[in-house]
């Protein structure tokens, strides 16, 4: 009896330690190449922590007799470190940003974000150009008031609707100010402006087909006055939304779900002061759609030129009236912003 005791007893121990053998390899642990491995939660509460699910490097070094922290550095809203259980062999992992690394540039999520800007530039084109075309076809039936308010309600529209997808730029401009601002890494401009544009060319394109022969229109901008008019204003009301933009969308002491509504007001009020004379562009895809299908490049360099400036400018100087730090280091002094707390 005493025998079959102890042969009992010890099965149960095999069991219970094969069981908990296959819990930890089901766990599917991520493994790190200074180190050892990282466990999947801890790696995405990392990753939540910095602000920033992409372009990551992991350093693990051990420290035996130590409990685990995570750091995070670099990113937008990076936190402090994240305490996990002590273990006999503890790893200091830190997490920072690779933007310059040219591994695993195309993803999945960045591809989602390139569809997004190209649907959302699309959506925005279609509805705005559209309503000049009927207003222009249709005896003046949705009047000039009427077609700002629709310029407006569809920037609310895409930028609520995409947002949290793309961040909803569907505008080089802005695009181009943030990645100034290094708010936006540099190596995915092109991509986002591409997309943009063909968002831009295949709305201008559809409204080509649907209304053609003697409703065919053009869309685009032209200047209805002097070019240096139009030049102006371009950079002042780009400025001016750059700087909207900037406040409700970038920064964390305003009221984020507000940005859609504020930055489609801001489309409206600019097209209704700023339309009758350059057109009210704001945005070089709303300029070069239309000019691309056709082939009207008349003044497209006012519609370029005036706000790329006004939306690096504007952009800019919302950012020079928060809080501006300057970090020293060994070989340069690097500038970056910080808001207040």
């Amino acid at each position: 009896m005493y025998k079959l005791g102890m042969f009992l007893l010890y099965s149960c121990l095999i069991k219970t330690h094969l069981c908990r053998v296959h819990l930890l390899l089901s766990s599917q642990p991520l493994p790190t190449p200074l180190g050892p491995c990282l466990d999947q939660e801890s790696f995405i509460m990392a990753q939540e922590t910095n602000g920033n699910h992409h372009q990551m490097v992991l350093e693990v070094k051990d420290d035996f007799n130590h409990h685990k922290d995570v750091h995070v550095h670099g990113g937008e809203g990076g936190g402090g470190p994240i305490s996990a259980p002590p273990t006999s062999s503890t790893s200091t992992i830190s997490i920072h940003d690779d933007s310059s690394s040219a591994s695993c540039f195309v993803t999945v999520p960045f591809l989602q974000k390139l569809i997004a800007e190209i649907f959302g530039t699309y959506f925005l084109i279609f509805a705005g150009c559209g309503s000049v075309v009927i207003n222009t076809i249709r005896g003046n039936m949705i009047t000039f008031p009427g077609i700002s308010i629709v310029w407006g309600l569809a920037v609310m529209v895409v930028v609520y609707s995409t947002g949290h997808i793309s961040g909803a730029h569907l505008n080089p401009a802005v695009t181009i100010a943030f990645a100034t601002c290094r708010r936006f890494p540099w190596k995915q401009v092109p991509a986002y402006i591409a997309a943009q544009i063909l968002g831009s060319t295949l709305a201008s394109g559809t409204l080509r087909l649907i209304f053609n022969g003697e409703e065919d229109h053009f869309t685009g901008t032209l200047p209805n006055g002097s070019d240096v008019q139009s030049l102006v204003l371009e950079f002042i009301i780009t400025f001016y939304l750059m700087f909207v933009i900037s406040g409700v969308a970038t920064d964390n002491r305003a009221i984020g779900e507000l940005a859609g509504l504020a930055v489609g007001a801001t489309v409206l009020l600019n097209v209704m002061f700023a339309g009758p004379i350059s057109g009210a562009s704001m945005n070089p895809a709303r300029s070069l759609g239309p000019a691309i299908v056709s082939n009207n490049y008349a003044g497209i360099w006012i519609y370029i030129l005036g706000p790329i400036a006004g939306a690096i400018s504007g952009c800019w100087v919302y950012n020079i009236l928060t809080q501006v730090s300057f970090k020293g280091s060994h070989d340069q002094d690097t500038f970056f912003l910080q808001t207040p707390p």
